[in-house]
């Protein structure tokens, strides 16, 4: 069993859990009004081989809630809080979706202290117009909702395992306007300054080990370009999952965590 612990980030507590031993330690990022839950399933695969820590984001989760607006900037300084207060001296970051940027940023920060990062279902080529569009809807108090419930029809479409149907209506949609918004507004401006998260990892210097796994899109395309860019960049790799939703943590953690246990080894 993991302990739940708090780490202070200027003056906030920030929650996560710590379970088994080990370097480097496997620090989990749950993607924007998302929690620690995410992993309840992934966890106990790694923890076997690997110390765990799973974060939940300031105003997410058990964290506190900032008293004014916050953004990619003070989740980054949350994750490094956890990082100090657990005593990890090296990490490899998991990130679901686009906590991806925050990887991104913590690689950057710290450098050798962070040499691999794991990407779970991350659209990592440059974004479709049609989500653009969607990311600013969930900044419209008119149409956000309408948005919301667009984007949960397309993740759930044909999933029939219960307890991915209730962790994204339970706790995806346990969050309001102001937090579908915040994330909205900080995903746009990942990809207006980056362009890709791809690009973005190109930039770093020197680039890390990175491994994305992801099941969809089924789109032979997607798959391509990122098998191209492996060939030219050697410290990328990509393997597509047998599986059939956005969250493979959930629904095949025993395959994603082999490929994280190897990943790392």
């Amino acid at each position: 069993m993991g302990r739940l612990l708090y780490a202070l980030s200027s003056g906030l507590k920030i929650a996560y859990e710590d379970h088994g031993r080990g370097e480097p330690v496997l620090l989990f990022m749950p993607g924007w009004c998302d929690n620690r839950t995410q992993y309840r399933d992934l966890v106990p695969f790694c923890s076997s081989r690997s110390r765990c820590l799973v974060i939940d984001w300031p105003g997410h989760g058990e964290s506190d809630t900032p008293a004014a607006d916050f953004g990619e900037k003070e989740l980054v300084a949350a994750a490094i809080s956890v990082i100090e207060r657990s005593g990890a001296r090296r990490i490899v970051t998991v990130s679901t979706a686009h906590a991806g940027w925050v990887a991104i940023e913590l690689r950057r920060q710290l450098l050798e202290k962070n040499q691999k990062l794991v990407l779970l279902d991350w659209l990592v080529l440059e974004p479709p117009q049609p989500f653009l569009e969607a990311l600013r809807g969930l900044q419209s108090r008119e149409h956000w909702e309408q948005v919301r419930e667009s984007l949960f029809s397309m993740w759930l479409s044909g999933v029939v395992d219960d307890r991915i149907l209730q962790h994204v209506r339970r706790e995806m949609g346990s969050h309001g306007f102001e937090m579908w918004a915040r994330a909205g507004r900080e995903i746009s401006a990942s990809y207006e300054r980056f362009g890709s998260p791809l690009k973005a990892l190109s930039e770093l210097e020197p680039p890390p080990h990175v491994l994305h796994l992801f099941s969809l899109p089924k789109d032979e395309a997607y798959l391509r370009a990122q098998n191209e860019f492996a060939k030219n960049h050697q410290w990328f790799s990509v393997y597509r999952l047998d599986a059939n939703t956005h969250f493979p943590a959930l629904e095949d953690p025993k395959t994603v965590s082999a490929f994280i246990n190897d990943f790392i080894s």
